[in-house]
């Protein structure tokens, strides 16, 4: 049986350490239940995909620190060329692809790839060469310890279950409050 988004990122906040977590999406919606760090910092932009690019930047621009980007496998979809970047540029960077096979917030309509489509074998061919994929609940509590050590490049690739009729969630909190918590916690002069 596959895995909830929720039980799919409750195993990621168990495993998160100190890492910056950016969410997208779905898991803007869910993520917030889960933690309340300032480390956190939901983006929901006008764009979907560009959760990797923003987190390639804070990882590079804090490598021991480490990000993990909860990216929708829609919005991976539309910026497959993240991987690329990411593989000619390493960085302390997780990519972890939420697959329920739809763009669920825009309707729920079924994305080109559902059911076929391998993210972990088409980061593997970017260039990554530290990828996973997990399709149960199960094998997700036993792989996620390995596939969250040390540091990125890495992408993780989740099945999960769909959350039909989901609108676009709204972020904890108005950008400009999310950056100035980051940006303290971070030790980041503003």
């Amino acid at each position: 049986m596959s895995m909830t988004q929720r039980e799919a990122l409750e195993v990621v906040a168990r495993h998160r350490g100190e890492r910056i977590v950016v969410t997208t999406m779905s898991s803007v919606g869910i993520w917030p239940q889960l933690s309340q760090s300032p480390l956190d910092f939901a983006y929901i932009p006008s764009a979907m995909g560009h959760g990797p690019s923003l987190g390639m930047g804070l990882a590079l621009a804090q490598p021991e620190r480490g990000v993990i980007v909860l990216n929708g496998d829609g919005c991976a979809l539309m910026s497959l060329g993240n991987l690329v970047t990411l593989a000619h540029q390493p960085a302390n960077l997780f990519v972890i692809v939420l697959d329920n096979g739809h763009y669920e917030v825009t309707g729920g309509q079924p994305h080109a790839g559902t059911g076929h489509v391998d993210f972990a074998a088409i980061a593997q061919g970017a260039g990554i060469a530290r990828t996973y994929t997990f399709a149960t609940l199960a094998d997700w509590q036993m792989g996620a310890a390995e596939a969250l050590a040390g540091t990125g490049p890495a992408v993780i690739h989740l099945k999960v279950q769909a959350l039909m009729g989901q609108k676009t969630p709204k972020p904890p909190r108005s950008m400009a409050e999310q950056i100035s918590r980051l940006r303290a916690a971070l030790g980041v002069p503003t």
